[in-house]
């Protein structure tokens, strides 16, 4: 039985932000604290402005949850398995309120925020290798079995996207793990670290990344920074309360929110260089949760990029470039000078990925 959760402390370092509360049981209401007020900084700049009063949730897009909240909460692969640890002990998720969701993510979560009270489902968290990460997903995913759906889920992170991942941490720092799901091919792992070269290659910032075992894709978590502090990410998805699905934002728009956060030319033109690099690599999976800003201590900044991969299931970009699915260079140059870039500099980022892509 779910504990009748009505309210949860949102806590950043040990400090409270704020109150988050089921108001009309039905959407979330969020207060900050008073404290918080005096020397913190706004977790969600658009939405949740940093100052007094009640600010109240609306029902869409996130069934009545913050965006930014909605963050912390596990998606794909995450969700899928927290509603089979939740099954078996007679619990259906989607009779669960947002409040109480998060309280399930408690400490777990990626990023800062964390959420009290923490209510614990599920039972041991064994470390198992890597390759039998894997094999027990495979198992789970093609419903051979539900056992050890736990294990799994304890070490996910609550992670979010399709494919299944695992935290993994050793003397060199703090790692996400990715694995193949059961429709993907052998070498997925080697495919998304090629994909990686390539993205460094044409000058896209992204994490530092590896090949663990010859086969397992693994990249190095930024929302840890160099001294261990977990840092407060937060998507363009939450920032924006843009969905998944049905996808529908454009990259007018996060270029425009990547300016108003950063206050950076150099950080749109980031931007702007992964709209390319996702359009000529044919990655179609770029979906507004994943675009991600790292925020230190009030100060906000472009995250690596993350998720690259050859991913043309979709047929077209989850995120439009100029309201279009399958754009033109002419469509990018546009989206580029209606954030203030120049013709000129467009047309040379265009040039230096597209150089980078064809000599591969």
């Amino acid at each position: 039985m779910m504990k009748n959760i009505l309210s949860v402390g949102v806590m950043y370092h040990g400090r409270k932000v704020g109150t988050l509360s089921m108001g009309n049981r039905s959407c979330c209401q969020f207060e900050y604290d008073r404290a918080w007020i005096h020397d913190g900084f706004s977790i969600s700049p658009l939405h949740l402005p940093l100052k007094a009063g009640l600010f109240a949730a609306q029902w869409q897009p996130f069934n009545g949850n913050f965006g930014i909240f909605e963050d912390s909460l596990p998606g794909g692969y995450g969700e899928y398995l927290l509603r089979k640890v939740l099954r078996s002990e007679g619990i259906e998720y989607n009779a669960l309120t947002p409040v109480q969701r998060l309280s399930l993510v408690g400490s777990s979560g990626m990023g800062a925020l964390c959420y009290v009270p923490e209510t614990v489902v599920g039972g041991s968290k064994s470390q198992l290798s890597l390759d039998e990460m894997q094999k027990l997903a495979l198992d789970v995913l093609s419903e051979k079995t539900d056992e050890g759906s736990d294990l799994l889920l304890a070490g996910s992170g609550n992670s979010g996207g399709v494919r299944p991942k695992c935290l993994y941490s050793d003397n060199s720092g703090h790692w996400l793990v990715k694995f193949r799901h059961t429709f993907d091919p052998i070498d997925i792992g080697q495919q998304e670290y090629h994909c990686n070269q390539l993205a460094k290659r044409a000058g896209i910032n992204v994490p530092e990344f590896r090949l663990m075992e010859g086969k397992y894709f693994a990249t190095r978590r930024f929302d840890i920074d160099e001294h261990g502090e977990r840092l407060h990410v937060a998507t363009a998805s939450g920032l924006l309360n843009e969905p998944l699905s049905p996808p529908k934002m454009d990259y007018h728009s996060l270029l425009q929110l990547t300016g108003y956060l950063t206050q950076s030319p150099d950080a749109v033109e980031q931007q702007f260089r992964r709209m390319v690099f996702n359009h000529y690599v044919c990655n179609f999976d770029d979906h507004a949760r994943n675009f991600s800003f790292v925020c230190r201590d009030g100060r906000w900044e472009l995250a690596p990029a993350y998720d690259l991969t050859n991913d043309q299931t979709l047929g077209e970009h989850a995120t439009t470039i100029n309201f279009k699915g399958l754009p033109t260079d002419a469509d990018m140059i546009t989206v580029g000078i209606n954030t203030k870039m120049s013709y000129t500099r467009c047309q040379q980022i265009i040039d230096e990925v597209k150089t980078v892509i064809t000599k591969d």
